[in-house]
């Protein structure tokens, strides 16, 4: 994942400043659309989408929805984020109704999108909760949320706190974290948890492409996972960048 965070604070914690005001009838909406599969897709979530005169969010995010409104499409990448965020604070200054849509629910790994979202506009920012592949993860690896360490390493910036929570859980709970492509995949994961400590016979599930067509789970344990350890680009991991690892106490 890639994006530089050293121009300002974190993103994520300008989304996370403040409670949102009640009732705003004014708000930007951000969607959490789900883990690709439309019927993940919340109504309530794809009502912001179809009434929005204008839609904002990463082009692989963007076309899962774009049969889904009229509104006009603002897609980006990393390299033109700003202006795409520049051309979507101006639209809704001058009035339009204004939805950015992010995977899954923004409440999970969606928060830096969120805060330049709203870093963006002066309306405020409502979010709709969406169904994440985490949810759905925890579902296949039953590994029940309130036994369960949740960690997010897909983000920008400094991982190190997150690496601290993942070593002072593993074994003790249930972990279930979403991998950064291409540095910390689920084998670099496997491999830092076993320099941590962490007993080799955990049982390990790497869930990709969750409720797609093609999703596909593969059973090993930690020890086993941690020899797919190195290296940065996409030919280096045989796991998909859409995967969710999830660790089980034994």
């Amino acid at each position: 994942m890639t994006g530089d965070l050293d121009a300002g604070p974190d993103p994520a914690t300008i989304a996370a400043a403040d409670p949102e005001l009640p009732n705003a009838a004014d708000s930007v909406h951000a969607v959490g659309i789900g883990p690709g599969n439309l019927e993940y897709l919340t109504p309530r979530g794809e009502r912001a989408i179809r009434e929005a005169d204008v839609v904002i969010g990463f082009e692989t995010v963007v076309n899962f929805v774009a049969d889904r409104t009229d509104a006009d499409l603002l897609t980006c990448g990393y390299h033109d984020e700003g202006a795409t965020l520049a051309t979507f604070a101006e639209r809704v200054a001058d009035g339009d109704t204004g939805t950015a849509v992010l995977m899954g629910d923004p409440n999970h790994s969606g928060y830096q999108f969120v805060g330049k979202v709203q870093a963006a506009v002066e309306s405020p920012v409502r979010v709709i909760p969406g169904i994440s592949s985490l949810q759905v993860a925890a579902s296949r690896a039953r590994t029940p949320m309130e036994e369960t360490e949740f960690v997010t390493l897909h983000k920008s910036g400094d991982i190190e706190p997150d690496r601290r929570r993942l070593h002072a859980n593993v074994g003790e709970r249930h972990l279930l974290v979403l991998p950064r492509p291409y540095d910390m995949m689920p084998g670099d994961i496997a491999a830092d948890l076993l320099d941590a400590g962490a007993p080799p016979s955990l049982p390990a599930l790497i869930l990709e492409r969750l409720t797609h067509d093609d999703e596909a789970t593969t059973r090993t344990t930690l020890g086993e996972l941690g020899t797919y350890e190195g290296g940065s680009e996409t030919d280096d991991t045989p796991f998909s960048d859409l995967s969710v690892l999830a660790v089980r106490t034994e």
